[in-house]
């Protein structure tokens, strides 16, 4: 039997078909169809989704696999993004994207009923972002978050998500229950079922089973966040192995054997089986990048560079201000000045200070408890640049080494893959 795995990415779909060995046997891709940045439709990932999966089969089938030995699918997205729908599954909101914020009077409204005072993460914070939701919507049934919107879709059953999508709103990762003061600010009914990673949401619809040419009887699986499934594409499931995804933002992954949980500096935990994927997410990364240079300049201008030596630059990099992790500070500035003539010196002090804070990023998990890694694997377009990664290696005291897989599809497609070999060794 083979499983699939669906990644909701910032730039597209991607799925990856796996067999029971955990084998990528093939994968595609389509791109997201254009979007304004004010008003985001969510019907149009799931017109980007049906497109995939409908480009995967066939290539599946070129591949000289059958289609219909997929028993199980699985989703991932990003984390924090999330939409308001009707019962019938229809948008009756636009989606909301993990990075929005000004969310100033929801975040008022959190902060005067919630326990812990560190718990509100400010105006860009996930559940602040849902409030606002409620508050333009009319008559919403189910809050979703991106994977749960596409889970649901596949299923044609609402009110589902998982504990990892859902942990930023502010559900109980042990438990999957949401705290009494939380439920008291939304509408009833409203806060979907939060189900441990790869527990059973449904089978697929029949009319998508027909036309996708896979069996009815497919397994929806709950899924995860897209930096977690990163990880399970990247690093094996073991004590002290971190994950450091260089992509748009940056976020870190480590095992520990304990729960951590830091709200104020923005660290949290997901479960995974028996133990805890520690970390965060930051918001530098190549997004920072992408704003002065393109992939040509950045490999032209690296050369150039001596990674053995800082740059002499302070810089804090991000494209606007805010930040989550190491510090969870929605004000934080970024810091890009004083900018030299040469930019191969700019590049230089960019790519230091991304560096520097994927240290600090270990240094709060090693200052939790959660101790100092043991290997790091890198995920992401990142991994490719080797001064970057000479740069990194100074930072962390260790070097970093590139993942042989890295892609999110994968790793949700294995989720999909261990749940499938549990249940026959059951």
């Amino acid at each position: 039997m083979l499983s699939l795995g669906i990644d909701i990415g910032t730039s597209g779909i991607r799925t990856a078909v796996v067999s029971s060995g955990g084998t990528v046997l093939s994968m595609a891709s389509v791109d997201h169809l254009p979007q304004t940045i004010d008003r985001i439709d969510a019907e149009l990932w799931w017109t980007a989704t049906r497109a995939c999966l409908t480009r995967q089969v066939a290539k599946l089938r070129d591949s000289g696999h059958d289609p219909r030995d997929i028993a199980h699918i699985c989703v991932d997205g990003t984390s924090g993004t999330m939409l308001l729908t009707d019962a019938a599954l229809m948008p009756v909101s636009r989606a909301l994207m993990y990075d929005s914020k000004g969310f100033e009077a929801e975040a008022a409204r959190i902060a005067a009923v919630a326990p812990d005072p560190h718990i509100t993460r400010g105006p860009g914070s996930a559940l602040a972002r849902a409030l606002r939701l409620v508050a333009e919507a009319d008559a919403p049934r189910h809050l979703l978050h991106q994977a749960d919107f596409i889970a649901a879709r596949l299923t044609g059953l609402g009110g589902q998500s998982d504990v990892m999508n859902a942990l930023k709103t502010g559900v109980e990762p042990e438990t999957g229950t949401w705290p009494d003061w939380i439920a008291a600010l939304m509408p009833e009914g409203l806060l979907p079922r939060a189900l441990q990673l790869g527990q059973p949401m449904g089978v697929l619809r029949d009319d998508l089973a027909h036309d996708l040419g896979l069996r009815a009887e497919t397994q929806i699986l709950a899924g995860t966040t897209d930096s977690v499934a990163a990880f399970l594409a990247a690093a094996p499931l073991e004590a002290g192995v971190a994950v450091t995804s260089l992509g748009s933002t940056l976020a870190i992954k480590m095992l520990s054997p304990q729960r951590i949980d830091d709200p104020e500096s923005g660290l949290y935990s997901h479960r995974v089986g028996g133990v805890w994927l520690v970390g965060g997410a930051s918001n530098t990364g190549g997004r920072v990048l992408r704003r002065f240079f393109d992939d040509a300049a950045i490999a032209a201008l690296s050369a150039k560079i001596d990674p053995t030596q800082p740059s002499g630059l302070d810089y804090y990099p991000l494209v606007a201000p805010g930040e989550r992790f190491p510090v969870n500070d929605p004000t934080l500035a970024p810091r890009l000045e004083p900018r030299p003539e040469d930019d191969s010196a700019f590049l230089h002090g960019i790519l230091d200070g991304i560096a520097r804070i994927e240290a600090q990023c270990y240094a709060a998990i090693a200052s939790a408890g959660g101790g100092r890694p043991t290997q790091i694997v890198t995920a992401g377009g990142g991994a490719r640049n080797a001064v970057w990664t000479a740069i990194r290696a100074r930072h962390l005291g260790l070097t970093p080494h590139t993942a042989s897989e890295t892609e999110a599809a994968i790793g949700v497609a294995r989720v999909a893959m261990m749940t499938q070999a549990n249940t026959q060794t059951a």
